[in-house]
């Protein structure tokens, strides 16, 4: 992913109002992040836990996604698998995250959800750059595993902006 400024991140989001992205906490060490190594770049609100970001490129286009996270659920030891990059985690390390979609349909209350790592760090576990406890031996190489994760984000983002 290329690296992004403030700006260009808060003219990017297909979900919600102009009003919302500009009031919306965008990370201030974005020329820190490791870009060469993220297939789309997420993060979640530190003052409003349940709501997350998502920027990634989708048809040729940089798109911005304002999720929202589910409660999580304690008190029970579970495994979860994310959808976006099939990593495993314990506890509440996945998170139902839901989408309003784009134009009528999101105006209207319809979402799409998916299960994705709660910290939004896909890309990083599948380059094993970040590691879950247990880690889980991927059978597919590198190149394949990105590939998959692009697909299917595509796909998601494509069912947001239906």
């Amino acid at each position: 992913m290329l690296a992004v400024t403030e700006s260009v991140i808060r003219k990017s989001f297909v979900n919600c109002s102009q009003g919302e992205a500009k009031r919306m906490a965008v990370p201030h060490e974005l020329e820190t992040l490791p870009w060469d190594d993220l297939d789309f770049f997420g993060w979640r609100d530190p003052a409003a836990p349940h709501r997350a970001y998502l920027l990634a490129e989708f048809d040729g286009k940089l798109v911005g996604v304002v999720l929202r996270a589910a409660a999580h659920q304690t008190g029970r030891m579970r495994h979860s698998m994310c959808s976006l990059c099939l990593t495993t985690h314990r506890g509440d390390g996945v998170t139902l995250m839901t989408a309003r979609k784009a134009g009528p349909g999101g105006r209207q209350g319809d979402s799409v959800g998916t299960y994705i790592c709660s910290d939004l760090a896909c890309s990083l576990y599948v380059r094993g750059k970040k590691r879950t406890d247990p880690p889980m031996p991927e059978p597919l190489p590198l190149p394949e595993r990105i590939e998959r994760v692009r697909a299917t984000l595509t796909a998601f983002l494509r069912k947001v902006g239906e």
